[in-house]
């Protein structure tokens, strides 16, 4: 029963070990609605990420690519400067690598009136 319990319980950390990075929170948070269109945009992950690319789109504009600057090392923490487009619907899609090489990818919203 020993060497039972033992093989699951390593099972268990083996893989919560392997598991992929989660996004956990963004700013201004998905779905919200604000009053003024902010400077910057946060992202924030359950493990290290490599971002790749982020675009921006607003419901009258096409989609812009956002500049991730010196950000492309892994990292859990984002803040990318956002350009105004005025009131609206902001879609900001992201891609990015985990530190396993596993390929991510999301979206989030947020409306400023």
């Amino acid at each position: 029963m020993k060497k039972i319990m033992t093989f699951a319980l390593m099972v268990a950390l083996a893989n919560g070990a392997l598991a992929h990075s989660k996004i956990e929170e963004t700013t201004p948070a998905n779905g919200a609605t604000i009053t003024t269109v902010p400077a910057e945009i946060g992202l924030n992950f359950s493990k290290n990420i490599r971002l790749t690319r982020i675009e921006m789109a607003h419901e009258e504009h096409s989609a812009v690519s956002l500049d991730l600057g010196d950000q492309t090392s892994f990292g859990q923490a984002f803040t990318i400067p956002l350009p105004s487009n005025g009131t609206g619907t902001y879609v900001i899609e992201w891609r990015g690598l985990g530190e396993d090489g596993h390929a991510m990818q999301g979206a989030f919203s947020f409306t400023v009136e």
